[in-house]
This record gives structure tokens, C-alpha cells and sequence, in this order.
């Protein structure tokens, strides 16, 4: 499936109504462009090219509540089929949509799951237990926000019907289940999601968060209808919450389930079929990393998210002449994004890189070694990682690290898993800091 080459105009994240507990934000108006071109699949990885738009806009989403911009435009979006949501088509549909990822295998550390994977390596969801009595439901797990919500059974699509085929919840669902009148919406930049603040019993990894408050949607954009998952879990600090609550790891914390705040991730990689991924609750999974090579940083962002200093970048270990940068760790962006002209030396030393004033292309057959450094310590990003998706040439693949300004004065990079695969990432709430370690 291709989509011709266009350049849509990004529409950044505005969270409407923010409600009590929520840090405030200094908002002025302002839109960021970015490119898509048409991509190929490349050996059957790449499951959807619009994929590749959705990760673009995501990452803009960030930027814009970093920097307080508001809506610019809208963002050319994907009508996705809604059909009837009897029991037995439910039910096929899900089992459908699980087929689809691919699924983690079950993890041997405590208070840990697996973490699937979505399309080509585009997200990363967990399984966790709502409602009484107690239903699957998969979570986009997501470092970048600090919100955690589903879909209401009453939900309707934006342009009509239902929110497509996923686990809903509800009073029907749910004997434990207690509304609010308290109402909660979230805007991004491919879509959005409205509704109310709700109760109920979570089972996350076995430990159960009884009455918790969270958000049900009764409004889903046609971005959210027809994704592989039925909700997403905000794993930044609450600072961030739109719904102006402790996030789930905040509250397992607090009520003695987990000894400390803290969230650990092994992202798998699809092309590498280990199925490894890992989502640990209150603390690190040493099976997973060389821990004489455990860094630790202290959190820089002010408003939530999980920000580190970042030395520098290199390409086959020549630096790439930039210092002095940060980086904010989000799960939930499938590239990296930097400063225009951090991004343009990093690709000067890459062998057949080029930029069309657009979009940076590598070769797709790319073997040189680039690498990310934070506290003295380089690590490196496998190949296949910078050569992300193929583009309209046998050999030209879109890049993994692109262009975008996450601030205004051209100092903070937008780190997702293009790096991310390549490090075990670990977040401490309480110690407000954040660790990296070389994957074994």
C-alpha cells in the first residue's frame, strides 16, 4: 500500500481543559511541516506506510506540549472500517488484531510483561487486566505521556458509528465500574480522545490497582478506532496528566505493590524475531543488560518528561561536532528527531545520505556504526535501525533520524526507539532520573 508524496502540515498537540493537579503551561500559537514520502515495504516489514505518517505526527505531538504550541492545522487522517460490534465479530476481530502484532513471549521477571510489537516496530503494547470480572485489554505503552485510558462501551467514532473493534468498558462490562462527571479530554497530533474520569480495578503484571482513576473515551478519533490497541498507559510523571492523577506506576508505588516508581523497558526489535520485548514495574531486569555499563542521569524537563543530558553524536566514531544537547526518552515515537543542524552534520558522515530539503535517506544496505552518547557513555544504533523504511529507490531508505525542532533554541533532541532498541531505558519517579545500559 503507497501513498503519494505530500507534505502535511502537522497539527501539534493541545491537551484542552486541563484539569486540577495538572502542571500549567505557557501556551503561543505555532505549526511545524514535516514530509512524507511514499515508502515501499521493505521485506515484508513494513505493514502499513501510514504507519510512517502516524509516527511523524506522534512525534510532533511532543514537541508541541513541550513547547507549548497550539494547533496549526489538520492533519490528513485514515477513515478506518467500523463494523458492527456484535460478540462473535468482537471477538474475531480481536484475535485478528492480535495475530497481527507480534507477540512478546512471557517474561520471567517480577512485576514485568511482554511487550508486543506493533506494525514495524511502530509501538509496543502490554496486556493488562480492567473490570470486574477482569478482561484483556492492550495498552500502547508510552514514556512520552502520562495519561491512561480506554474506550467507553458507548463510544462513538468522529465522523460517525462505532470506535471500531476493540475491548470496551463500562457498566455492562464491569460490576466495579464507577463514572465521574469529571471530564477529561486529550487532543494529539493525528486525532484525539474525550470523555470522563473513571474507577476500577486494574490488574497490572498480577498487582492489582483497585478503584483507580483513569479516563474512559466516549469520542475516538478515526486514529484510535482503528488501531491494534485499545488504549494507551502515560508513563511519564504526573506532572504531564491531563487527567490529573498519579500514573498507574505512581499509584502501584504508593499503595506498597512495587517498592519504588520506577519503569524499565527492553524494546524488541521485529526483524531480530527474539520476541524479548520487556515492560518491568519497580525496578531493572538485569537478565536484560551489562550492568557495568548502567548509566544514570538526573531528569532535566521541568513539566514531566523524561529528559536526559546528551553528550554528542558520532558515525563510525568521527564526532559529529555538536554538544551540550538533551534528550527527551519517549517509547511512543518510533524515530529520533533533532535539531536541523545536528541532523544535517550527523548525516554528512554517513556514506550516501542525502537530504532533499525534506526528508533524510540513507542506504538501505547501511553499515556503519552510529551512535548516541549520554554520560560518557556511547551506544551505538544497529543499521537497521537508521535505515528505517524503504523509499522509492532500491537502496534509498527514509531515515530514522530526522528533523524537527522540539525547542526553540535548538538544544533538545526527540529520542524514540530508533534508539531506544538499542539500550535498556529505565525511569525512577521518586529519584527523578533516568538510566541506560548496553542490551546483552
Amino acid at each position: 500500500m503507497h501513498f503519494t508524496s505530500t507534505c502535511i502540515i502537522l497539527a501539534i498537540t493541545v491537551f484542552n481543559g486541563l484539569l486540577a493537579g495538572a502542571a500549567p503551561i505557557n501556551r503561543q500559537k505555532g505549526i511545524l511541516t514535516f514530509p512524507i514520502r511514499s515508502l515501499h515495504r521493505r521485506s515484508g516489514d513494513l505493514s502499513d506506510p501510514l504507519y510512517f505518517k502516524r509516527t511523524i505526527n506522534r512525534a510532533y505531538h511532543r514537541a508541541g506540549k513541550l513547547t507549548g504550541r497550539q494547533n496549526g492545522a489538520s492533519v490528513v487522517g485514515r477513515d478506518y472500517p467500523m463494523g458492527p460490534r456484535d460478540t462473535e465479530t468482537h471477538a474475531a476481530s480481536r484475535i485478528m488484531r492480535k495475530r497481527a502484532l507480534q507477540v512478546a513471549n512471557a517474561p520471567d521477571a517480577p512485576n514485568s510483561l511482554g511487550l508486543d510489537i506493533d506494525g514495524s516496530d511502530s509501538g509496543y503494547i502490554a496486556t493488562i487486566q480492567i473490570g470486574t470480572p477482569p478482561r484483556d485489554f492492550n495498552i500502547l505503552m508510552d514514556s512520552g505521556s502520562s495519561d491512561l485510558w480506554v474506550g467507553s462501551e458507548i463510544c462513538s467514532g468522529q465522523k460517525g458509528g462505532n470506535c471500531g473493534q476493540h475491548t470496551f468498558l463500562g457498566l455492562n462490562s464491569s460490576s466495579t465500574f464507577v463514572n465521574t462527571t469529571d471530564a477529561w479530554n486529550i487532543t494529539y497530533g493525528t486525532g484525539f480522545a474525550a470523555g470522563f474520569k473513571v474507577q476500577d480495578n486494574i490488574a497490572i503484571a498480577g498487582m492489582s490497582l483497585n478503584n483507580h482513576t483513569f479516563g474512559i473515551a466516549q469520542v475516538e478519533s478515526s486514529d484510535f478506532t482503528g488501531a491494534d490497541f485499545d488504549g494507551l498507559m502515560g508513563l511519564a510523571q504526573s506532572g504531564l496528566s491531563n487527567q490529573g492523577v498519579p500514573t498507574p506506576v505512581e499509584s502501584l508505588a504508593l499503595q506498597g505493590l512495587i517498592s519504588e516508581a520506577i519503569v524499565s523497558y527492553k524494546i524488541s526489535r521485529g526483524a531480530d524475531k527474539l520476541n524479548d520485548g520487556e515492560i518491568s514495574f519497580g525496578g531493572l531486569d538485569s537478565s536484560k543488560f551489562d550492568s557495568s555499563t548502567l548509566t544514570t542521569l538526573p531528569n532535566l524537563s521541568p513539566i514531566g518528561f523524561w529528559e536526559a543530558a546528551m553528550d554528542g553524536a558520532s558515525v563510525d566514531g568521527k564526532d559529529a561536532g555538536f554538544n551540550n544537547r538533551t534528550a527527551i526518552l519517549d517509547t511512543g515515537t518510533s524515530l529520533a528527531f533533532g535539531p536541523r543542524n545536528d541532523v544535517i552534520a550527523l548525516h554528512k558522515l554517513i556514506t550516501g545520505a542525502a537530504f532533499d530539503g525534506q526528508t533524510f535517506t540513507v542506504p538501505c544496505s547501511l553499515n556503519q556504526s552510529v551512535a548516541l552518547s549520554f554520560g560518557g557513555r556511547t551506544f551505538t544504533i544497529d543499521p537497521r535501525d537508521i535505515a528505517f523504511a524503504q523509499a522509492n529507490n532500491n537502496d534509498v531508505c527514509v531515515s530514522g533520524i530526522q528533523t524537527g525542532a522540539v525547542d526553540d533554541n535548538g538544544s533538545t533532541w526527540l529520542v524514540g526507539d530508533t534508539f531506544l532498541k538499542n539500550a535498556y531505558y529505565s525511569t525512577d519517579v521518586n529519584r527523578n532520573t533516568i538510566s541506560l545500559a548496553k542490551l546483552i
